[in-house]
C-alpha cells in the first residue's frame, strides 16, 4: 500500500500558496531557485521554483513562470490577491547550485538575480542557501514562513567499480 506524501510538491516553473491550514510544500532544486515568500500578519506564503533568470521569448515552450522575473511576480501577485500585502512580504530563497563543471553556471545567474530582484523590490530576505555544489530538498509551511533544506548527496556519472582479484574474469552480481 502507497504511503500519501504530507507535502504538496511544487515542479519547475511552478508557484504554490498555502495559509496556516495548509501541508507544507516541497521542491528539489539543483542549479533552479525556489523563493519562500511570506505574510506574517495575514499568515500566507508561497513557493515558486525557476528554471532561469531570463528568457521566454516568442518561440519558447517553457512556461512564464519557468523564468525568474515572471516566476517573482506571478508568486506575488497571486499572494496579494490571496490577502498578503506587498510591504509585509518576507523572503527565503534557496538553490542555484553548480552541479555540472562543464556546463554554464546558470545557477550562479540565478541566485544572482534572486538576490537583486529582492533588494530593488524592497522584500527583505530573512534567509537564503544559494551557490554551492549540491542539490537541495526545501521544505515550507507557507503559513508560518518556516522553511527547511536538506542537501543531496550527488551520484557520481560513472561510478567506479573496485578491481576484484581473480582470473581477469568479470562477474555480474
Amino acid at each position: 500500500m502507497a504511503v500519501a506524501s504530507r507535502f504538496r510538491f511544487l515542479g519547475q516553473g511552478e508557484y504554490v500558496l498555502g495559509d496556516a491550514t495548509s501541508a507544507p510544500i516541497a521542491t528539489v532544486l539543483g542549479s533552479c531557485v525556489a523563493a519562500c515568500l511570506h505574510d506574517p500578519v495575514a499568515r500566507r506564503g508561497g513557493m515558486n521554483h525557476f528554471l532561469l533568470p531570463e528568457g521566454g521569448g516568442s518561440g519558447s515552450a517553457a512556461s512564464p513562470a519557468s523564468f525568474g522575473v515572471n516566476a517573482m511576480e506571478l508568486l506575488i501577485n497571486a499572494l496579494l490577491r490571496a490577502g498578503a500585502e506587498r510591504g509585509r512580504l518576507q523572503a527565503k530563497v534557496f538553490g542555484g547550485a553548480s552541479l555540472r563543471v562543464d556546463l554554464t553556471d546558470i545557477g550562479a545567474r540565478n541566485a544572482a538575480f534572486i538576490a537583486g530582484y529582492l533588494r530593488r523590490e524592497g522584500i527583505a530576505c530573512l534567509g537564503q542557501s544559494l551557490g554551492g555544489t549540491s542539490a537541495r530538498r526545501v521544505e515550507f509551511w507557507p503559513g508560518e514562513g518556516r522553511a527547511r533544506q536538506r542537501l543531496v548527496q550527488a551520484v557520481p556519472d560513472e561510478i567506479p567499480v573496485p578491481a576484484r582479484p581473480g582470473n581477469g574474469v568479470e562477474l555480474f552480481d
